[in-house]
């Protein structure tokens, strides 16, 4: 059976930012809120998960930080037993005025979604003209302990390939760990990637780091939990780079994290349709043990492969959790 040692709670579909390969400029509609765990159900969940040997917890969306009281969240979640490592995916846009109340209620570390250090550009990713405002949202982070602080960058060939260099300098300037994200090819996502180059990969931006900051010097995780980024230290300027490369490097054999989307549904695999419900079991009262049955049952259906076949999804992100 695989493993499971991470899970991604998705709290909302609901997102402030409509950028082109998630959500993109047209209008979602929302889950209604009835359909949505609650933040009791969330940390049942949870505490099952720990008990079958889940040590890291993501707390994910959507956008986390557009969910109401989720501080509140975080400090029911951060004090179970077992649980090693409590983080939170977001866009920043919120993080300025919540970082420290997340910190306090024990959140350990954040990253922020960031696509282009261009205030133009990230409009036009994102819908929004809210860069000051990231901004703003990293140096509270790090202001408030919640590091180390990293930094996701979605590769997208002719928007932010001549970025790259520019998020090394920044990570080495700030200590800010910066990762490189191949797009994924959703198929809903097609409208939105129209026109759009191929594939950017990690074998085309790694000699462009290195011929600027001389070698990548590999690093090891911290733990065999730490997530999909292959880590290096750019000599250089000592930045910590990471790539995850989920196309031409593919990481399916090593993977242990499993999702809850925010109407409550397992999914083994970002990129398998494949779900068992929750929501309906956790309110029809099953008890514990029934609950980690499930998860198991959820495991098992874990598909086997070498690479995740991103074309078979039907929902955007929002909907799964990223």
């Amino acid at each position: 059976m695989p493993r499971l040692d991470t899970l991604r709670l998705s709290v909302t579909d609901r997102c402030n930012l409509r950028c082109r390969y998630c959500l993109g400029p047209e209008s979602v509609p929302w889950l209604p809120p009835a359909e949505i765990l609650s933040f009791e159900e969330l940390v049942r969940v949870a505490r099952v998960a720990v008990g079958l040997g889940v040590r890291k917890i993501r707390i994910t969306g959507g956008e986390p930080l557009v969910r109401k009281g989720i501080e509140e969240l975080v400090s029911l979640l951060a004090p179970l037993s077992g649980l090693e490592d409590l983080a939170l995916t977001t866009n920043g846009v919120f993080l300025a005025e919540k970082a420290a109340r997340l910190k306090a209620a024990g959140l350990k570390r954040v990253t922020v979604s960031l696509d282009t250090l261009r205030r133009d550009r990230f409009e036009q990713i994102t819908g929004r003209d809210a860069l000051e405002r990231v901004w703003a949202g990293l140096s509270a982070a790090q202001a408030a302990g919640l590091m180390p602080v990293k930094i996701n960058v979605v590769l997208l060939r002719e928007l932010n390939q001549d970025e790259v260099l520019d998020f090394v300098r920044l990570a080495g300037e700030r200590r800010i760990e910066v990762r490189f994200i191949e797009r994924m090819p959703f198929p809903f996502q097609a409208a939105a990637h129209e026109g759009c180059s191929p594939l950017l990969t990690q074998d085309e931006v790694r000699p462009v780091i290195e011929r600027e900051f001389g070698p990548l010097e590999p690093l090891q995780p911290e733990h065999p939990w730490s997530g999909p980024a292959r880590l290096f230290t750019a000599a250089g300027n000592g930045a910590r780079v990471g790539f995850i490369s989920p196309i031409s490097q593919p990481f399916c054999a090593s993977c242990g994290r499993m999702r809850l989307t925010p109407e409550g549904r397992l999914r083994a695999c970002l990129a398998a349709e494949t779900e068992l419900d929750l929501k309906g079991p956790l309110r029809a009262g099953a008890s514990d043990q029934e609950l980690g049955a499930l998860f198991l049952r959820a495991l098992q259906a874990k598909p086997v492969q070498a690479a995740a076949r991103f074309e078979r999804l039907e929902r955007p992100m929002s909907r799964i959790g990223g």
